[in-house]
Parts: structure tokens; C-alpha cells; sequence
């Protein structure tokens, strides 16, 4: 951690404190480059769930400042700030930010170049904007949540990637990014409306291509591809850990078959085959089982498309990961480096997730704004 660096590098972003997806939005600018901002109200934005900020490594990398914005001589502090950005992040639920005096028709009468990055799970508009969610509704609504899990049973919770973290924070990224090149071209700023029903909707777009080709249905775990087939699964090794098997294309197949001792085993011939799939999925379950993780990560070639399943815990040991330093500790904690990965410009984390309210006096200082 040290200098701020990165391509984002002279990018101002205001960042109205929120929980999850707004953070991580920010994170990610900041990792690579840009000075975000983080506005928070007395107390904190994360004081709901006990997080201590020391810890809190979706803010790691920008500056915290303390206003309340309920009172106009600190509301008047933030729009000055905006005034001087280049994005804002604002997380709230629709019409909160208007009612507090922050809304997008103010800072942009006050900076018409500005971009104000609105993130909600709903969207800003249609019958569901006023109503309360969560990451496991928003992907729920866009059809993804259908997607995941076993057959017979409800569909899998994939934590909060999906909604959150994919269709949220790095879907709002993506659009300020978007937007701020179009500004640097016309002038002029712009309002997003970015909705994580529809970041995760965007990421169906894989599975409503191979629907509208025939490939796939509504059925869960009936595709090759979402836990059917037996050449793309999770197996439990002898040791009780686990190994993914993604041994799609032929050569790869190839590869698996010959690693796992099913070469010469005609029934594995009709890899393609749903028919097939039970009967050969217990067979490589039971052939996994007979040996270690570790015996097997070594044993497979590198074109048989098997990979372990690491736990968080295991992260820090893996020597690919270590290779590509994908993830480092700082003060005892492991988090993942910025990405992705720069030839000229690399991201940094320029500084440990701050106090909040820490950096209040600095940056009104810096920015050059006056109460």
C-alpha cells in the first residue's frame, strides 16, 4: 500500500456511503487509480451490522469524510465537493437522495459535467422501485436465481455475487467508465440508472443464447453445463475436499478420461449423452473418491480442464495464485489484489480501509472547499 496509482489516476469520485455494492463500486476505481471520496453520516453507514472499518475491505483505498447531510451547512459542504468530481456514487433507495437535497437535477445545476452513478436493486422506475430488497430478490426477478442449484430442490444461493457484487458494484463501474469518456467527448454529464435486476439479467445472456439454440431449458440441473452432466461437476475426493471437473470440448474430455483411468471405458464415449449422465456421474464420483485432492491436482494434465476448490483459508497457499499475487495479507488480513492486471499503468491499494470521518478536514483542504 503507498502511492495512488493506476490508469484512473486524476479521476475525482464523490462516493455516498451505502452497504455492499456501492463500496465495492468504489473500491474498484480507487484500486485502480482514482480518488474516491467516501461521504459517510455520523455514525456510519455500516454501523448497522457491527462492522469495525479497520477490517472493512470495501473501503479500502479512498478517504473518509463525516457530514450530516440533514443539516445545510454540511449538505452545502458535499455538493461542493461534487461540484469539483468527476462521478458520484449514490446508493440510495429512489428518491432519498432528492429529499435530502443531493439529487441528480441539483449537482448537475451546480456541475453539468458530472456523472451520478445511481445504483438500487429495482431501478429508479416501474412497480417495484419504492419496494425494500435484497441480492437473493434482485436475482430472483431477473431470472438467474432460477438457474442455480440441484433439480430437486430450490435453487442454490450463490451468496451475493450475482446481484451485489457483479450486477451491482462492478455493473455501476462499468457505466461511470462508460460515461465519463462520453463527457470527456460532448461536455456534458449524465445520470445512470443502474439497476441490479438488470446487471444480473445481463449476465443470463449465456444462458439465453444456448435456450434460444435449443441447448438449454427451464429444468434445472439438466444441462451439461449446471450440474447433469458428469464431466462438468464438483466431486469429494478421499481427504473430504473438493475438485471441479470443467472437461468440456473433446480433447479436454480426452484428457479427463485419461487422468481419472476412464480411457478404455466405452460407456464414457457418449459424453453427450443425458441418458448416460447419472450412471457415469457416479462412476467418476466413486473413482474421485479413492484418492486425495492433492494426489489428484498433481495427477491430472493440464489440458484435462481440473481445478481444486479452494477455501478461503487455502487462498493465500495456492502457488498459482501466488504466482499472479491474485490475493495479499495486509495487517494480518487477506483481500484480493486490484485488478484486472495493467502492462503500463498497474492498480494499487493506496491506503487501508479509514476511520470513518478520518479524513474530513484533509480533503475539504485538498479539494478546496470551504465551510
Amino acid at each position: 500500500m503507498g502511492e495512488r496509482q493506476g490508469p484512473l489516476r486524476g479521476l475525482r469520485i464523490v462516493e455516498f456511503a451505502g452497504l455492499g455494492p456501492g463500496p465495492f463500486c468504489g473500491m474498484l476505481l480507487a484500486d485502480l487509480g482514482a480518488e474516491v471520496v467516501q461521504i459517510d453520516r455520523p455514525g456510519g453507514a455500516t454501523a448497522l451490522y457491527g462492522i469495525d472499518p479497520a477490517s472493512n475491505l470495501l473501503n479500502r483505498g479512498r478517504r473518509a469524510v463525516t457530514l450530516d447531510l440533514k443539516q445545510p451547512a454540511d449538505l452545502e459542504t458535499a455538493l461542493q465537493l461534487v461540484d469539483r468530481a468527476d462521478a458520484v456514487i449514490e446508493p440510495n433507495r429512489p428518491g432519498v437522495a432528492e429529499k435530502l437535497g443531493f439529487g441528480p437535477d441539483v449537482c448537475l445545476s451546480r456541475n453539468p459535467r458530472v456523472v451520478y452513478g445511481r445504483m438500487t436493486g429495482w431501478g429508479q422506475t416501474g412497480p417495484r422501485a419504492a419496494a425494500a430488497g435484497h441480492d437473493i430478490n434482485y436475482i430472483a426477478l431477473s431470472g438467474a436465481l432460477h438457474t442455480i442449484g440441484p433439480a430437486e430442490d430450490v435453487p442454490a444461493i450463490p451468496n451475493n455475487f450475482v446481484g451485489d457484487m457483479g450486477g451491482g458494484g462492478l455493473f455501476l463501474a462499468f457505466g461511470i467508465l462508460a460515461a465519463v469518456i462520453e463527457t470527456r467527448q460532448s461536455g456534458i454529464g449524465q445520470v445512470i440508472d443502474a439497476a441490479m435486476i438488470e446487471g444480473a439479467a445481463l449476465q443470463m445472456m449465456g444462458f439465453l443464447t444456448m435456450k434460444a439454440n435449443g441447448f438449454f431449458t427451464d429444468n434445472r440441473a439438466s444441462h451439461y453445463s449446471d450440474g447433469a452432466s458428469h464431466f462438468y461437476q464438483v466431486y469429494r475426493t478421499a481427504d473430504g475436499k473438493l475438485l471441479s471437473v470443467g472437461a468440456i470440448e473433446p480433447q479436454f474430455y480426452a484428457a479427463f478420461r485419461v487422468g481419472a483411468g476412464f480411457a478404455d471405458d466405452p460407456e464414457f464415449d457418449r459424453q453427450m449423452d443425458p441418458a448416460a449422465w447419472p450412471s457415469l456421474k457416479a462412476k467418476v464420483a466413486a473413482r474421485i473418491a479413492t484418492k486425495t485432492r492433492a494426489e489428484w491436482d498433481a495427477l491430472f494434465s493440464p489440458e484435462a480442464c481440473v481445478a481444486p476448490v479452494l477455501a478461503s483459508g487455502e487462498l493465500a497457499d495456492d502457488p498459482h495464485l501466488a504466482a499472479r499475487a491474485s490475493y495479499f495479507t495486509a495487517d494480518g488480513v487477506l483481500q484480493a489484489a486490484p485488478g484486472p492486471k495493467f502492462s503500463r499503468t498497474p492498480g494499487a491499494v493506496a491506503c487501508p480501509p479509514p476511520q470513518p470521518g478520518a479524513d474530513t478536514e484533509a480533503v475539504l483542504k485538498d479539494w478546496g472547499v470551504t465551510r
